[in-house]
């Protein structure tokens, strides 16, 4: 016992290290994520995507099993009957009685379907069953494509006005050291080492407030792309790269067959009008061919039951013809035809629904194309008029006020230029997937 205990001790510390580097290498498997990056991972880990993928499966599983009805029906049925009173006829005016006491069966029987309503619709329904499944997976894919690429520009947001808050306090403490010293030395007076003062703790709790929201807008990233919440996630970003990627041809027509939207509405109204069919067919017979053949066993003595057998079997079609229901098959084509109706007034209004959302998405991007350059060039004069205005401090020609009012305008265009970078790219996500663009 004490060798088996040294020698699975020596195994676990071998096999240890294997799981640490594995369980390394999956918290860092996305430790620099790109945009990129993100949305592959979610396509492989999102909940909602992998349900999807789930009901594709299903939706397959299932019509397989419908189809199944084409292929040959083989059964056996066994019975064993023992009667404790014989039954009674009556023949030329007196009773007999008939029969064994005890009798036994089995029975194998054939069925082959040569035209039945529900294996037709089956059939001719597999290829559009299968495309709605997987409509509604591409479906689901664009939602988090759109949701992943939002949350992943909120961080970068976020994390921006950090990096900006953080430079702005160096800069305030080194403008706070540079005033103190002039008070110390009597050149200007104390209201300016305390406006400075102010101007410090009010970077220094901006920053604590946008470092606690950069947890959140991380947890809704990691949320959207199905991310381990405790796993840790660093982005990879590139900041010239992104504002090359803001431009999109706002020129091109809008198409509603490239909405998912649009083209799931019409296999569904594919599938009703398959449906309609069904109904019809009703009045059209069912025709399968049946084959059977049976053990029978007779005998008053149990022990001797199965010592003779008298078989029987046949073969033959069997042809199911409805002729009257109540009126019933006729109201549920009615009821078809009037549902497949609706599939017409759906339509048209996806399309509003669609031009309307199209409308606002690619008057927003514009709107929103033309505040970034215009936040950029502001950003360029902000920096531009601090750089002067401290200049002027330094030798005594303008106020500190002054500096406080030309850094307050070069931090809120920093934030603004970055707001209205981050504005154009969600509405540039939001004109694609009014486009039915979005390709990934």
């Amino acid at each position: 016992m004490k060798r088996i205990l040294q020698l699975l001790s020596i195994l676990i510390f071998s096999v240890s290290p294997v799981f640490s580097q594995g369980q390394f290498k999956s918290d860092s498997l996305l430790q620099k994520a790109s945009l990129k990056d993100c949305v592959q991972y979610a396509l492989e880990h999102q909940p909602s995507v992998q349900q999807s993928l789930i009901n594709e499966k299903i939706a397959d599983q299932e019509i397989k099993s419908k189809l199944a009805d084409w292929f040959p029906q083989l059964n056996f049925n066994f019975n064993f009957q023992h009667n404790y009173r014989l039954p009674t006829s009556i023949f030329q005016g007196r009773p007999v009685q008939f029969g064994v006491i005890n009798t036994s069966s089995g029975q194998f029987s054939l069925t082959q379907t040569i035209f039945n309503r529900d294996v037709l619709l089956a059939s001719s329904t597999a290829h559009d069953v299968r495309k709605q499944a997987k409509q509604q997976t591409v479906r689901n894919d664009i939602n988090v494509i759109v949701n992943v690429s939002k949350a992943y520009y909120s961080v970068l947001l976020t994390q921006n006005q950090i990096d900006l808050v953080t430079q702005d306090i160096a800069r305030l403490e080194l403008s706070l050291k540079d005033t103190y010293a002039q008070y110390k030395s009597g050149v200007v007076d104390k209201t300016d080492y305390m406006q400075a003062t102010i101007a410090l703790n009010n970077g220094k709790a901006e920053k604590r407030q946008d470092e606690e929201l950069l947890k959140t807008s991380y947890a809704n990233l990691k949320e959207q792309m199905g991310y381990p919440p405790n796993s840790s996630l660093q982005l990879n970003y590139d900041m010239s790269q992104m504002e090359k990627n803001i431009a999109i041809d706002t020129s091109q027509a809008l198409n509603y067959q490239n909405r998912i939207e649009y083209q799931l509405l019409q296999t569904d109204k594919k599938l009703q009008k398959a449906n309609l069919d069904y109904y019809i067919w009703s009045f059209l017979p069912s025709l399968t061919a049946i084959g059977e053949y049976n053990l029978n066993f007779q005998n008053d003595q149990l022990s001797k039951l199965y010592n003779q057998d008298y078989p029987n079997s046949y073969i033959g079609l069997q042809l199911s013809f409805p002729i009257f229901q109540g009126g019933k098959r006729i109201q549920q084509i009615d009821q078809a035809e009037l549902q497949l109706k609706l599939y017409d007034y759906d339509l048209s209004a996806l399309k509003s629904s669609v031009n309307t959302e199209y409308t606002q998405a690619l008057s927003n991007y514009k709107s929103n194309l033309n505040n970034y350059q215009t936040q950029k060039d502001n950003l360029e004069l902000a920096n531009n008029v601090y750089k002067i205005i401290e200049l002027q401090y330094k030798s005594g020609i303008k106020t500190y006020l002054n500096v406080i009012t030309a850094e307050t305008n070069l931090r809120s265009t920093q934030v603004n230029y970055l707001n209205a970078l981050y504005q154009v790219l969600i509405s540039k996500i939001d004109l694609e997937k009014a486009l039915g663009t979005i390709h990934y």
